[in-house]
């Protein structure tokens, strides 16, 4: 199991980034969360297997349909042993 911290920047909020992105990560079988910033990016935590943090991390490129993901920036974090997706902020 890995966990990354992903931050989103482009034109992520007030386009379902998050809800789209739980969707997703649930299709994966990943546990975190997604919140919006005051600065307008997005923040996800991804934990899960390695291919399918991957893959995730491959579809956050471009994100759900109205969503302009200009670029993301990832970080490698502890695991924590969460148990769902949840979507903050």
């Amino acid at each position: 199991m890995i966990r990354k911290r992903v931050l989103a920047r482009g034109e992520v909020q007030g386009v379902g980034f998050r809800y789209h992105a739980r969707a997703q990560a649930l299709h994966l079988g990943l546990v975190g969360y997604a919140r919006n910033r005051p600065d307008g990016t997005v923040e996800l935590e991804l934990e899960g297997l390695e291919a399918s943090v991957s893959r995730m991390l491959r579809w956050l490129e471009t994100g759900p349909r109205y969503a302009v993901v200009t670029a993301l920036e990832v970080s490698d974090v502890a695991t924590t042993g969460e148990s769902e997706f949840q979507i903050t902020g």
